[in-house]
């Protein structure tokens, strides 16, 4: 198993790739916290399939856009499961709108979970593994933040914004043995897709730009986080992996 004794944290771990995630690092052999703005039947779900498979499952409520319920977080996962060696920054929210009719608060609330999310997550986290000189933080990007996209410039601008976060959090964690990585996903089956997937002339358009021509499921994105996550990486860091079914091309 690639990642026994690991200990995980994955922010939105209950559903879609925060879900697919979460089991794969638990059948390879990781004790698993989840987070979640709050304890729902998804978050029971997956922390029983976590159990399952034998590994040790924990949640946290928190709210990852603020810095004490952030830092709360990873404590818990310290409490609960010893340490940190791995953090999945995966919790996201989608309040889409065209630029002009945008409203502060869905740009707020979108730049808030997506970047924010990630510096409150990753500081505590780091400041955890540069005491056990190891670990490997994962964010998730989007092709939004490469391209931009129509309708969502604050999801879009967030995702850019990761881009550089994590370019410059590799530089500055590295020599504390501490990688920082992103995956940047193509379309997948998850509930923020939910209108691709839904409207059969979008989804059309869209599977035509993708080069293996369908949507992905989150199983199909899990495998690169376990490669980031795994000794395999040991020297990957600063980059971003494009797990797409060649949308970016």
């Amino acid at each position: 198993m690639r990642l026994q004794g690991k200990k995980a944290i994955i922010t939105g771990g209950a559903r879609g790739i925060g879900r697919a995630v979460a089991l794969l690092f638990a059948r390879e052999g990781a004790d698993v916290l989840i987070n979640d703005l709050h304890e729902d039947g998804a978050v029971r779900q997956t922390l029983g399939e976590i159990q399952d498979l034998g590994r040790k499952a924990a949640f946290a409520a928190a709210d990852v856009s603020s810095h004490g319920s952030a830092r709360d977080m990873v404590q818990a996962c310290i409490k609960e499961l010893g340490r940190v060696d791995i953090l999945v920054n995966n919790a996201g929210v989608s309040r889409p709108s065209m630029f002009l009719k945008m409203k502060e608060q869905d740009w707020d609330e979108v730049v808030g979970v997506h970047l924010k999310g990630i510096f409150n997550t990753t500081q505590a986290a780091a400041r955890h593994m540069k005491e056990q000189k190891s670990g490997k933080i994962i964010n998730v990007i989007s092709s939004a933040g490469l391209f931009g996209t129509i309708g969502q410039i604050n999801y879009a601008s967030a995702k850019a914004g990761v881009i550089g976060f994590t370019k410059s959090a590799s530089r500055e964690l590295g020599r504390y043995n501490i990688n920082v990585n992103g995956v940047c996903p193509g379309i997948t089956k998850t509930q923020m897709t939910g209108k691709l997937q839904s409207d059969e002339k979008l989804r059309s358009i869209y599977e035509s730009r993708i080069q293996l021509g369908r949507f992905a499921e989150p199983g199909d994105i899990a495998p690169a986080f376990l490669f980031l996550a795994s000794s395999d990486a040991d020297y990957v860091t600063g980059q971003i992996l494009n797990v797409d079914g060649g949308y970016i091309g």
